[in-house]
């Protein structure tokens, strides 16, 4: 009994030296963050690797594993801190704190064994967070494949995380305070914080890098973009469903609602492709179902799954227009549509987040549509009015560091 004892005293010491925390919780997102690295490595790597030609098919996995090593170190810096210091921040005042957090987290500074962040360990939420910070600029590596030179690549997605990422990780997810927090702006898993940011800053690449010298499709190893869709899907129930830090409704919710808006927008894609061409493929349903997933992120712990399906046929039919038809009569160059797609699925999900969080479609939502609506309308073009500008200077400020932004020849 006296060995029991000893025992039971050593493993209830750790639970005890950490007030707060949730075991459930705690193992949820510890999953959860498993899951979204997966997401990029391998996931997101093998699906752009195996759109490209296979001469390119290395270069897009060594972008994508580096952007990982090299967001990991930034985040630790300095991203963390400016993401979700709350040093300064007022609910309802507006300041410096209200865009960008301080300094004071930076080096990870006094996040210890009993500092918690909600009911989970602080270090945890550092980590789970991390991997969104690794995706996001890893996302943007598709618009600008077979062009751009490597360390144009590396500099332009540091910065872009510094000046853009940072800041609306904050001013959305740091807390009353936050600017966008304080105007009411829902964002559950990152319709604004990942997809537009990463779509706009894509499609900027796009264009001021300019088109490839042969900018037709051609497809290396689609096994190898089927198994990346794959990894993807899984992993997005990470992303979205460990987004409510916590092992509970809102998470099955969640997952629920991101797997429905996936499959229906896999099959909208598919039928679009099938009236369109006469037969489908598999380019076409997996592109659908990341589209759905886009779409779906920002929303997915705010509605039903009637708001899911919704959104994964609309996510689908504005996604599969603007990756075809409009990029073919603008002319730009975003090869593997990560604007399309990402940018524009991110962009539908948060204005009609509003509408399908309503009660009458089986959503969550607490605030009349109109209203709510008008904010996420209000809230996503404001994301891209920022966006967009400074993307471009951060472009022109990596060309003269690279020499251009171009690979030779």
């Amino acid at each position: 009994m006296v060995c029991a004892a000893v025992l039971l005293a050593a493993t209830a010491t750790p639970a005890m030296a950490t007030t707060g925390v949730v075991a459930a919780d705690t193992a949820w997102v510890l999953t959860s963050t498993a899951l979204v690295l997966f997401m990029t490595l391998p996931g997101l790597a093998a699906f752009y690797a195996g759109l490209v030609k296979r001469k390119n098919l290395l270069s897009v996995l060594m972008q994508c594993f580096a952007i990982a090593c090299i967001q990991t170190v930034l985040w630790a810096a300095v991203g963390y801190s400016l993401s979700f210091s709350t040093v300064g921040m007022e609910e309802g005042v507006r300041g410096l704190a209200s865009f960008v957090g301080g300094l004071d987290k930076a080096f990870l500074s006094g996040i210890s064994m009993s500092s918690v962040t909600g009911t989970i360990p602080e270090a945890l939420w550092v980590m789970f967070q991390m991997t969104f910070a690794i995706i996001t600029p890893a996302l943007m590596v598709g618009s600008v494949v077979e062009r751009m030179k490597f360390n144009a690549v590396m500099i332009y997605s540091t910065l872009w995380s510094i000046f853009v990422y940072f800041p609306f990780c904050h001013m959305v997810w740091g807390g009353a305070g936050g600017l966008m927090a304080d105007l009411g702006v829902l964002d559950f898993a990152g319709g604004i914080v990942v997809h537009i940011t990463a779509g706009i800053g894509a499609l900027v690449a796009a264009i001021v890098c300019g088109p490839r010298k042969d900018n037709q499709m051609a497809s290396g190893n689609l096994t190898l973009t089927f198994l990346g869709t794959g990894m993807l899907w899984v992993g997005w129930f990470g992303f979205n469903g460990g987004s409510a830090a916590a092992a509970g409704a809102e998470a099955a919710f969640a997952i629920l609602a991101t797997q429905i808006s996936a499959a229906t927008a896999a099959m909208v894609w598919m039928v679009l492709d099938i009236m369109e061409s006469g037969k489908a493929s598999l380019i076409g349903i997996v592109t659908g179902a990341v589209a759905g997933l886009a779409t779906i992120t920002p929303a997915s712990g705010f509605v039903g799954p009637v708001g899911g399906a919704c959104l994964g046929a609309i996510g689908a039919i504005t996604c599969r227009y603007f990756s075809t038809d409009i990029k073919t009569r603008l002319g730009y160059d975003d090869s593997l549509d990560v604007f399309g797609v990402h940018g524009v699925g991110g962009f539908v999900g948060t204005c009609l987040l509003g509408v399908f969080a309503a009660p009458m479609f089986g959503g969550f939502g607490t605030t009349p549509m109109l209203q709510q609506t008008i904010i996420q309308v209000a809230a996503a073009i404001a994301t891209v009015a920022y966006t967009a500008p400074v993307s471009w200077i951060l472009l022109k400020i990596t060309g003269a560091i690279t020499g251009g932004l171009r690979i030779p020849g």
